[in-house]
């Protein structure tokens, strides 16, 4: 935890209904002093709707040599690599060529988003997933961030559905892919 890093809590309560998980999970993050707390949500819910076994939360962007979110199998190898914001092509292609797949949340337009990768090397683009929302509603709802947090997450017919610390919120999921 850097100097200025400020320690969150989530109880998250996860109905993917799209996916058909549902799971109780609990976290502890660091939101470092330059991250914003629509950032520190971001990672948050990438965690939760990519939850599988194995999954992990990195240090954010703090951490450089591994995603926001990742999943490793059994020998600490790479399964997933999940960056969340948006992330130059360089390293959207190295995680994809480590990991089996590879997969970006952000708060952008997603088809705008990948546009600015058009024309750079992108291992497996095809395949890259860009998820993205309704502009500023993760920015509104991480408004409700408290250092100890309940959060609970529908996804169903495409849209997410979040209560957090007993704020209501919806958006739209966008999708594209990376090329």
């Amino acid at each position: 935890m850097g100097i200025g890093a400020v320690m969150h809590t989530f109880t998250v309560q996860l109905a993917n209904v799209d996916a058909g998980i549902y799971e109780e999970i609990s976290l502890r993050t660091a939101r470092q002093a330059s991250e914003t707390e629509g950032n520190l949500l971001l990672r948050v819910i990438a965690y939760a709707l990519e939850f599988e076994e194995g999954i992990e939360l990195s240090q954010g962007i703090a951490a450089t040599n591994e995603p926001a979110v990742f999943v490793k199998d059994l020998t600490r190898a790479f399964t997933s690599w999940i960056e969340v914001g948006a992330p130059d092509a360089a390293r959207l292609h190295y995680g994809s060529k480590l990991a089996g797949r590879a997969a970006v949340y952000t708060q952008r337009d997603p088809e705008r988003l990948a546009a600015t990768w058009a024309g750079k090397p992108l291992h497996r683009g095809k395949e890259i997933r860009v998820i993205g929302f309704e502009p500023h509603s993760i920015d509104n709802a991480a408004e409700a961030i408290e250092r100890r947090n309940d959060l609970s997450l529908t996804l169903t017919e495409g849209t997410l559905y979040l209560e957090l610390n007993d704020k209501q919120f919806s958006t739209p999921v966008l999708q594209s892919f990376a090329a």
